[in-house]
């Protein structure tokens, strides 16, 4: 660690955006389950927290949710809506700060080193940030408060809904080694099931390995996983870092080899990462198909067009054609992904029209 003042870094994450939006705009639905998405492509998108009560989470088959929560009300995503009240609530940020990152529609980073308004804290900037959202746009954020990104994420989601928490420098350490592995981010699914086996669980675990045991097992992630373990994170919130790809992926209980099932599959994983993409609030010209084989052999497909894909239409019949291109498949297919590369800047002049016909 250097021997700069600590930053002041708030990460605000609004409470169930999508639904609350539609909650908020529709009074019939305020206290009920609801879950935005579904559809014929059966995906989640986001779920209200009376629907997360079931168990209802987002990415989750609308067939599984709906078996979990009887009541569950679908609506129909209104991306331009959930867009419209991003900008509202970055145009809050930027009276404070002028170093955002946004990460999607509904979360970003602020650095708050510098109290613009003389608040006298960063737990105030964060309060009057909260207090602002609910009363110009009628919904609820969550914030957490610390000297560096990685903790204030972590912090923002430790009293959800509409709630606050602070870790302060001397305190980054006990907080970080209390927590599960699985809730760090840059620690997935699949690393974290490997941490388990190895035996670590929480923060603390992580912090008795040495770096070199580390480097074993994790390869290059292991200074990353060092550090975190210790609340140690030297990122600055970048204010022009983009998204440089947006996607999603699915492997299968099972290996697949049929094209009708593989075309079902593909646009399964179409509607979900188009809806990541459209919580990014991303454009991009690029699609790309990955496939991993039975055999674990992975391959990618691409198309690039002229112009930024305009729909998840659109999307999802660029990700069919790639997939047509590798079929028929002599071996099963286990894991199916698509995602956005070639990412535009959203400047309306950009005509949001396919360039080439697929």
């Amino acid at each position: 660690m250097n021997d700069a003042p600590p930053r002041k870094i708030i990460h605000v994450d609004m409470d169930a955006f999508y639904a609350s939006v539609e909650q908020r705009d529709n009074p019939e639905l305020k206290g009920k389950p609801v879950a935005v998405g579904g559809g014929h492509r059966g995906v989640v998108a986001a779920a209200s927290y009376e629907a997360r009560m079931f168990g209802v989470r987002s990415a989750m088959p609308s067939v599984t949710a709906r078996r979990r929560c009887p009541d569950l009300i679908f609506v129909k995503p209104r991306f331009d809506a959930y867009k419209a009240v991003s900008q509202q609530i970055r145009a809050i940020f930027e009276d404070y700060t002028d170093l955002i990152q946004p990460l999607s529609l509904d979360e970003a980073y602020l650095d708050v080193s510098e109290d613009r308004h003389k608040l006298g804290s960063a737990r105030a900037i964060a309060e009057a940030i909260r207090g602002r959202i609910r009363a110009e746009t009628g919904l609820t954020a969550s914030a957490g408060v610390s000297y560096c990104k990685f903790i204030a994420k972590l912090a923002s989601d430790q009293n959800k809904p509409d709630g606050l928490c602070v870790i302060p420098p001397g305190k980054g350490a006990a907080f970080v080694a209390a927590l599960p592995v699985k809730r760090f981010h840059g620690v997935g699914p699949v690393t974290a099931a490997k941490m388990e086996r190895l035996g670590i669980l929480t923060g603390a675990d992580l912090a008795s390995w040495p770096i070199e045991q580390l480097r074993a097992h994790f390869g290059s992630s292991a200074e990353w996983y060092w550090q975190i373990a210790r609340g140690i994170d030297e990122r600055p919130v970048r204010v022009n870092e983009g998204h440089k790809s947006v996607s999603a992926e699915r492997t299968f209980d099972v290996d697949y080899v049929e094209p009708e099932d593989l075309r079902r599959e593909t646009a399964r994983v179409a509607g979900l990462s188009w809806q990541r993409i459209a919580r990014a609030g991303v454009r991009g010209r690029t699609v790309t198909l990955k496939v991993k084989f039975a055999d674990f052999r992975i391959i990618t497909r691409s198309k690039s067009f002229a112009f930024p894909v305009p729909d998840e239409s659109a999307f999802l019949a660029a990700g069919l054609a790639l997939l047509e291109g590798v079929m028929p498949v002599e071996k099963g297919i286990r894991l199916l992904g698509l995602g956005l590369h070639s990412m535009v800047d959203d400047d309306p002049s950009v005509p949001a029209q396919l360039g080439l016909e697929i």
